[in-house]
């Protein structure tokens, strides 16, 4: 099924995206309605000066090519979240607990203040928020090595 799209998208000078229309042209931010769930469908351009939906995408790939990778870029700039890999220490099993990770991007160290910090996704996945508010994923807790899901399955 094809989609017209009756807008261009465009880097400003400021590096920004702008949402060009027969009203003019706009910066705007895309917002995944559900960024875990169902990342490449139901997408929404929206102003950064009034907060207003200028444009909804039903999927990321109705876009051409090149604007589809400029909203890729704008969203991995501000979707950053690191997976982890493996769980290397915790502190303690009560909260607050500091907890050293293993990461795609690297080691890390995060606090996890509350059993309600961690949450289930579809799928085997958790979402663990750390106590400076930085959001870590689990793909698949079923996954990860035996001493990592032994020490996970205390806080779960």
């Amino acid at each position: 099924m094809s989609v017209a799209i009756d807008f261009t998208l465009a880097r400003d000078a400021f590096g920004r995206l702008l949402l060009t229309d027969a009203a003019g042209s706009v910066v705007v931010v895309p917002v995944r309605a559900f960024p875990l769930g169902a990342p490449d469908e139901c997408l929404s351009l929206v102003g950064t000066e009034d907060g207003r939906e200028r444009a909804w995408l039903a999927r990321l790939d109705v876009l051409p090519s090149e604007a589809r990778a400029l909203v890729e870029e704008d969203l991995a700039g501000r979707e950053f979240m690191p997976e982890i890999q493996r769980l290397l220490a915790v502190s303690t099993y009560a909260t607050p607990s500091t907890w050293e990770v293993e990461t795609d991007r690297g080691p890390a160290r995060l606090v996890l203040k509350s059993e309600d910090d961690l949450r289930r996704l579809p799928d085997n996945g958790l979402l663990v928020l750390s106590g400076e508010g930085l959001h870590f994923r689990i793909r698949d807790r079923f996954a990860l090595d035996r001493a990592s899901r032994r020490m996970l399955d205390r806080f779960l």
